[in-house]
């Protein structure tokens, strides 16, 4: 496992900084099955409390670290969630953390900030859909399996309430629908999305927000660089597997 670039080299200054800002992500690269697999590691380290639907880490509490890990399309391993802890270790992050995987090209990364909140987004859209669609019929479809994931990682430079971290949640998915239509896409996601949301635990002189939905001081900025992110990153998806 070695790192292959620098933290996210990114345009738009915070206003308002973590001392560990989502920014900072680095990329590393792992040899698995004989390819070479990019991952993404954000390590703010102890007094984060998180919430996340990753198959890693998932739930609500403190975590330390952030993977997101690019795999193999059509990955059939049926352990991922020792997979991902493996990849942390070897990486180097230590204590709890959140992991997500994903088929899509983890370097085409998409990182965005507005006035403290910052979003990165990786995006797969060659499967998507509504999520209240029919249940479709199987049908065999020449060449590989079509990488269908979006993974959201959000973080806030505040601290929030649990209701609150859920409520980011919620509005960093309604965000990243936006954006999927703003991107052409007549769809609310793909069958395997997944968020993370990130806040610290305590910041001096700061109370837990108690709001982060989109109309929330905190939860529009949010929104606004999730949207910006997503769209990115789907656009950039999309260039990539049509030319």
């Amino acid at each position: 496992m070695k790192i292959v670039c620098s933290p996210l080299q990114c345009g738009v200054t915070l206003t308002s900084r973590t001392s560990a800002p989502l920014s900072e992500t680095v990329l590393l690269e792992r040899s698995e099955d004989g390819l070479r697999l990019p991952l993404l590691l954000w390590a703010p380290g102890p007094g984060w409390r998180m919430l996340s639907s990753a198959v890693l880490g998932g739930g609500w509490g403190e975590r330390h670290w952030v993977l997101n890990a690019q795999v193999t399309p059509g990955y059939r391993r049926p352990d991922p969630a020792a997979h991902l802890a493996a990849l942390a270790a070897e990486a180097g992050a230590e204590g709890p953390g959140v992991g997500l995987m994903t088929a899509a090209e983890v370097t085409d990364r998409c990182w965005a900030a507005d006035e403290g909140a910052e979003a990165l987004v990786t995006a797969g859209v060659g499967v998507h859909g509504w999520a209240a669609a029919p249940v479709p019929v199987p049908a065999a479809r020449p060449g590989p399996p079509r990488a269908g994931t979006v993974n959201i990682v959000v973080a806030l430079p505040v601290p929030l309430s649990t209701g609150a971290l859920v409520n980011a949640v919620t509005t960093a998915t309604e965000a990243k629908v936006q954006a999927l239509r703003d991107a052409g896409y007549d769809a609310s996601g793909t069958p395997t999305d997944a968020v993370c949301a990130a806040a610290p635990l305590i910041v001096d002189g700061h109370p837990e927000e108690p709001f982060a939905g989109p109309r929330s001081r905190w939860g529009s900025r949010l929104a606004r660089a999730v949207h910006a992110a997503t769209l990115r990153a789907c656009l950039a998806d999309h260039r990539r597997r049509v030319g």
